[in-house]
């Protein structure tokens, strides 16, 4: 049996996620977390093959938490299901030690392929990311700006473009807006503009959000 924990800060896509693993007969959901705090505590409690897990949570991002587990020498895959498109996050994600990412959008039977897969210490791709990972060994693709900004830069940028306040961002990400100010000038600063208005064309235009 393949015992997995979620870990998602919104209750209605777990419930999902659990009712689809559910149905499969070869795995079962030992537990549930909404942030990194509670998903730490699991972890000390419970027995756990697969972790699946969002990149966007309160506080720590997937992110952050694929980098902690690494530093902790954590033994747990980790599959990132998440709302973000594969060119946004996949690779970032893989690079931190995730053993595979799914997109959220995508079939719900992906993810009990992708958690069987993981479970066995093999990396789930899409055909899209596979595609990537490709292209980016045989072709020297120019790189883009914003891949050279940090997780936490690139996920303020994605917030920032997606309409929400600073202020907002910083109770979302549990950070003191002062901190989430600094974020956004260093964006502003590596990408070269000037200004929130020019930062949402430019994610519009990256394809960072959705126009």
């Amino acid at each position: 049996m393949i015992n997995v924990i979620l870990c998602d800060d919104h209750a209605l896509i777990r419930r999902g996620i659990r009712d689809t693993l559910s149905d499969a007969p070869d795995m079962t959901v030992v537990g549930e977390a909404g942030d990194y705090g509670e998903l730490r505590s699991l972890l000390r409690g419970c027995s756990c093959d697969v972790l699946v897990l969002d990149i966007n949570l309160p506080g720590r991002s997937g992110l952050d938490v694929l980098h902690a587990l690494k530093d902790e020498g954590s033994t747990v895959k980790v599959l990132i299901v998440s709302m973000y498109p594969e060119d946004q996050y996949a690779i970032r994600a893989l690079r931190a030690g995730a053993y595979g990412y799914v997109n959220k959008g995508g079939d719900p039977q992906l993810i009990v392929s992708a958690v069987r897969t993981v479970s066995q210490g093999r990396k789930y791709v899409t055909p899209e990311i596979a595609q990537m990972l490709v292209e980016s060994l045989t072709t020297p693709l120019p790189e883009n700006a914003h891949e050279k900004l940090s997780d936490r830069e690139l996920q303020t940028l994605v917030m920032i473009a997606s309409g929400k306040r600073l202020s907002d961002i910083a109770e979302e990400l549990m950070l003191s807006p002062k901190t989430v100010s600094v974020y956004r000038a260093r964006v502003l600063e590596k990408l070269s503009l000037a200004n929130n208005s020019e930062l949402t064309v430019y994610a519009i235009r990256h394809g960072l959000v959705g126009s």
